[in-house]
């Protein structure tokens, strides 16, 4: 009898994700590619890398011995000096081998973004248009083309991995997800201690896009589901759930002060009032240049008391009205949590413990502005959905469908309002792409490499809680 070959072939589905993935890798390296021909920049780098003999010999036990016990221009962050001395091994100090990890870093994060949205929420455009917006936003090229910012790209990759072991967590009961994700996130945080929001974080993921707590949908789940069923956990749970995670947040945020007092002594050298005003003002202006991503700068001067307070009072006023706004449209769940993210995740870096003279700083947004991302990217095509039905249903009788991926029908029209989407999504990713990869370039001009500068105030005002 002859033998018959069973020939396994991806699945269509399989193969789009992949097809998503590849792209986004492609415009990832498009972009910042060409940080393989920069060198180091005097901001930072003589201290993280180059002028510093402890990290500059490479990696060894006496150097990993080092990097827990000593800070670095002010900041505990032990995983990511260990990285550069891993570089150093490897590279030496040729800086194309520094950028190279930071731009391969910076890559897989996105991919794993994508994979991660698209688990979580079952929408695969949606979750790679984020993605896409994430790879290549030009507020991020500080975080991707400035080697001492090597702590930003390593934190969001452990950021990414923390995430996604606690929805398989969620997903599988599995106490060994949960174990890698209290493991991922304690990573994490010896690579930026930024990272101290994240309980806060996966708490707005259980509200939405995992909907494991809510009056509306305990009940959808106690109609549905058998006696015998597994039963979704209280509010109280979900809480008690995380401590372990505030735990190590608690931990790794004194560590972070301490270490802060220790390094300079001072803590809050300028008057509350004054870091609270540019803090309100600051929210405001990162949505700004998320939205007209121009003029951005390596250092934005503090205001001091010269802020305007029709500014300030503008500002608050737009925060409280977005977060009322948030609170009233949370039967859109996608709206509070993207909201909450972005407004959660900034405050250890929005200026009210500060040890530096700067405003703000376009690294800040690295990952809070994920949550603007899903929130608008939802927003927005849930909106087109709705004009494109309510003028479906006054020009032809005949019967529609809503669907969470847009206007389903038969025709000539549900065609040409998905090409509409994909026009708009890659004009919007061209747009952003060319900024990019200008800002980008700025990274080559002002560098110094083979000598150790100064400390200059830029390198000064660099130095923040984290």
């Amino acid at each position: 009898m002859p033998r018959h070959v069973v020939v396994r072939t991806a699945s269509p589905k399989l193969r789009v994700i992949i097809g998503i993935s590849a792209a986004l890798a492609a415009i990832t390296w498009l972009i910042f590619g060409q940080t393989l021909a920069h060198q180091f920049v005097t901001y930072d780098d003589p201290q993280y890398v180059y002028a510093n003999p402890n990290v500059s010999a490479g990696l060894s036990l006496t150097g990993i011995s080092w990097a827990f016990t000593h800070t670095t221009a002010g900041n505990w962050h032990p995983l990511t000096t260990i990285s550069h001395m891993l570089d150093c091994q490897l590279y030496g100090l040729n800086a194309t081998g520094h950028h190279f990890t930071n731009v391969l870093l910076h890559m897989i994060t996105v991919i794993l973004l994508f994979l991660l949205l698209r688990h979580m929420t079952g929408n695969l455009w949606r979750s790679g248009f984020v993605a896409a917006l994430f790879a290549i936003h030009p507020l991020h090229v500080e975080s991707v083309a400035w080697i001492s910012e090597r702590k930003d790209v390593l934190s969001a990759l452990f950021f990414m991995l923390t995430l996604g072991t606690y929805v398989r967590y969620v997903r599988r009961h599995s106490l060994t997800a949960y174990l890698l994700s209290l493991l991922f996130f304690a990573l994490g945080l010896m690579s930026k201690p930024m990272l101290v929001t994240v309980p806060f974080v996966l708490l707005l993921l259980d509200y939405w896009p995992l909907e494991r707590f809510g009056v509306a949908r305990l009940a959808e789940r106690m109609v549905r589901q058998p006696r015998t069923s597994r039963q979704p956990p209280t509010v109280t749970r979900l809480i008690i759930e995380k401590i372990p995670y505030f735990a190590l947040s608690a931990l790794f945020s004194v560590v972070t002060l301490l270490t802060q007092f220790h390094s300079t002594g001072i803590m809050d050298h300028l008057p509350f009032a004054w870091r609270l005003n540019n803090a309100a003002v600051s929210y405001v202006a990162y949505i700004w240049q998320m939205f007209w991503p121009t003029r951005l700068a390596a250092v934005y001067p503090h205001p001091n008391d010269q802020l305007p307070i029709w500014q300030v009072v503008l500002a608050i006023a737009f925060l409280i009205g977005i977060s009322l706004l948030a609170i009233h449209l949370r039967n859109r769940r996608y709206i509070f949590t993207g909201w909450f993210w972005y407004a959660g995740m900034l405050v250890p870096v929005i200026g009210l413990l500060e040890a530096g003279e700067q405003a703000r700083a376009d690294r800040y947004t690295y990952l809070p502005q994920i949550g603007l991302y899903v929130l608008i990217t939802w927003g927005v095509t849930d909106l087109m959905t709705l004009i494109m039905t309510r003028k479906s249903v006054a020009t032809n009788p005949n019967p529609i469908t809503r669907g969470s991926r847009g206007v389903r029908r038969d025709g000539t029209q549900g065609r040409g309002y998905k090409l509409f989407c994909v026009a708009i999504a890659a004009a919007i990713i061209i747009v952003l792409g060319e900024l990019a990869f200008v800002q980008t370039s700025y990274w080559k001009i002002a560098r110094c490499f083979g000598t150790t500068p100064s400390r200059s105030r830029v390198t000064t005002t660099s130095r923040i809680i984290i």
